[in-house]
């Protein structure tokens, strides 16, 4: 089963590049939650219309592998969040979500 962290924000225009740059798939934030076991990948999404949220999803191999991450390098992570202040705009988390094909196998269609 997979762990999925999901946020939004809303960058400012004359930074996107720079949130673009710390937020996508190889990302700084990537980077370092790379550096924990059970972290299985960053998505990044834009929005389809001008001023829209944008969307990240944090995969993880279960929410013990995200606490764990918490656990052992949670000094790096608010060294990281302190470094890139106001890059993210806005921002919400959205919450915490378990993979339900990843315990079901593929799901069927309706």
């Amino acid at each position: 089963m997979a762990h999925l962290r999901i946020w939004k924000f809303r960058p400012p225009a004359d930074r996107e590049d720079e949130f673009t740059a710390a937020y996508s798939s190889d990302g700084a934030w990537a980077r370092l939650f790379g550096t924990a076991e059970g972290f299985l990948g960053t998505q990044l999404f834009w929005p389809a219309e001008p001023g829209g949220w944008w969307m990240t999803i944090d995969r993880w191999q279960s929410e013990s592998a995200f606490s764990a991450f918490q656990a052992q390098l949670g000094t790096e992570y608010r060294r990281l969040d302190a470094e890139l202040e106001g890059c993210a705009g806005q921002e919400e988390f959205i919450g915490a979500f378990e993979d339900v094909a990843a315990k079901d196998g593929n799901i069927a269609d309706t």
